[in-house]
């Protein structure tokens, strides 16, 4: 490695920016055809795994590209095929860790739930044409001596057309001070709401009390030092009948370091914690947060909303928990996902992912 590439430097990322000269070196994993040929794709068969890229030393991922399809593209849609963005797991692994840092569907991490695929644009991650099927992602992932992404598919039948870019810079060596990238999968399905009984719509949808958090659905949860960098939330409402069935008066609540309640950060309601006011029914994507799926009538279809906390990360020393009410005083019982990004000092608490039955989306009514 020549002494230029001495390490991660102190440039930023903002067009202001890019006139300062760095010191590093550009590599980049692919799936490029080996022959020469344009097979451009790895092939996944049902049940299989893939290292998609196991890099030596110190560097940092920049960008990560991947889309993915059913190898028979033209053959019939089926419930599998529906189902393939949550089929397929996506794991990342720093410096040799005993566990990934990463860990969730493929489909969740780059933004979208539900198995899901929409044209999007945030600044860490987009959704691409054609139909949103090009997945990008420009979170940084720095390493000091190892990094390793692998996906897994757990398709039964299908074989998949798996196709990547893993973009990257190389170090002489990664400075002190840097957290590695983190990223888990969390699903209530159900959430524990309550029975609504003799209730009418309005004293169900916005009565009762909070006072401790306990019950809230829980985005993240984690140990160490670090800060979380944002989320995606993903729901399906599971009430029946014509009532007016707006989703959104559940508030964030943030626990930093073993706080109690009230929290440092406590918020107003779910659509003021996404950025976004007054019962939603329409997509949006901004830099820092969006709408990629607004539900439909009467919030009766699947939602998924991101925010991202680039320009005010959440801040923690030794643990945090990222809440959010499922319904006002947790009321409600949902079909609830999430995924949580953040950036922490290693190691970290043990990641698990539901097995692939408890993962699968619901299937919707016609």
């Amino acid at each position: 490695m020549s002494r230029e590439a001495h390490g991660y430097g102190g440039h930023g990322s903002s067009l202001r920016d890019l006139p300062r000269l760095r010191s590093a070196r550009r590599g980049r994993e692919s799936s490029w055809d080996r022959s020469g040929g344009n097979r451009d794709h790895l092939v996944l068969e049902p049940g299989s795994a893939a290292t998609v890229c196991d890099l030596r030393g110190a560097g940092c991922i920049t960008h990560i590209w991947i889309t993915v399809a059913p190898v028979a593209r033209r053959a019939p849609t089926t419930r599998e095929r529906e189902e393939m963005l949550r089929r397929v797991v996506l794991r990342m692994t720093w410096d040799d860790a005993p566990g990934p840092s990463v860990l969730t569907p493929l489909g969740d991490f780059f933004g979208v739930g539900h198995a899901r695929a929409t044209n999007f644009a945030s600044l860490p991650l987009q959704m691409s044409p054609e139909d949103g099927r090009g997945f990008n992602c420009f979170f940084p992932m720095p390493f000091a001596s190892a990094a390793r992404i692998e996906v897994e598919s757990e398709m039964v039948e299908e074989e998949l057309s798996f196709y990547y870019y893993v973009d990257y810079e190389r170090y002489d060596h990664l400075e002190d001070g840097l957290g590695r990238f983190h990223a888990c999968w969390h699903r209530e399905n159900p959430t524990a709401g309550v029975v609504r009984g003799d209730e009418d719509n309005e004293e169900f949808l916005y009565g009762g009390v909070n006072l401790d958090g306990a019950a809230n659905y829980v985005i993240l949860e984690a140990e160490g030092r670090g800060h979380y960098v944002g989320c995606v939330l993903n729901l399906l409402s599971l009430r029946s009948g014509d009532e007016f069935d707006w989703y959104g008066e559940g508030d964030d609540m943030i626990f930093i370091d073993g706080e109690g309640f009230p929290p440092s950060l406590h918020g107003t309601g779910t659509e003021d914690y996404f950025n976004t006011a007054w019962c939603p029914t329409q997509t949006y994507s901004a830099p820092y947060h969006g709408i990629t799926l607004a539900g439909g009538e009467n919030w009766g279809g699947p939602i998924s909303l991101y925010r991202f906390h680039v320009e005010d990360p959440v801040m923690f020393e030794r643990s945090i928990r990222v809440t959010i009410e499922h319904g006002h005083a947790n009321k409600r019982s949902d079909d609830v996902s999430s995924v949580a990004y953040w950036y922490q000092s290693l190691p970290h608490l043990p990641l698990g992912l539901a097995p692939v039955e408890e993962r699968l989306p619901r299937p919707l009514e016609t």
